[in-house]
């Protein structure tokens, strides 16, 4: 059995930004050499998440505006309340909620996606940063 670590950044623009990285994942899982496994992709934020969705302009509207009426921004949270000049208490709230990863298995060097699945990072955080992913692929 095999491991692969690929690690690799990613500029993001935060208010719940999406970046679609289903590319870049399918391309590490064909150069890793490996036929059949699971491959783990993990970011290493607590105020960005990974997860799966259908990715159209409707779905990305739709998950921002859902987004900030399960979690809104607001000055009364503790986080910012305890921390002077923090303003993104539902930036973390978020992360927990979405998670920080996803794994997804693969056969033959391809990814097992559904039709419409689509693999992104979800960018909470009320300023822009750099993140970075990791990729863990495991397989034979």
């Amino acid at each position: 059995m095999g491991v692969k670590t690929i690690p690799f950044p990613l500029e993001m623009a935060g208010d719940t930004s999406l970046e679609n990285i289903t590319k870049r994942v399918s391309s590490a899982v064909e150069a890793s050499g490996l036929s059949a496994g699971i491959v783990t992709v993990f970011i290493k934020h607590t105020t960005a998440a990974v997860m799966i969705i259908e990715d159209e302009p409707g779905i990305r509207a739709d998950t921002k505006a859902l987004w900030e009426r399960i979690v809104p921004a607001d000055p009364a949270w503790q986080h910012n309340r305890r921390n002077p000049g923090e303003d993104n208490a539902h930036s973390h709230l978020r992360g927990q909620l979405q998670g920080p990863s996803v794994t997804i298995p693969f056969a033959n060097g391809v990814l097992l996606l559904g039709t419409w699945q689509q693999i992104v990072v979800v960018d909470f955080d009320t300023r822009p940063r750099r993140r970075e992913v990791i990729l863990q692929i495991i397989g034979e």
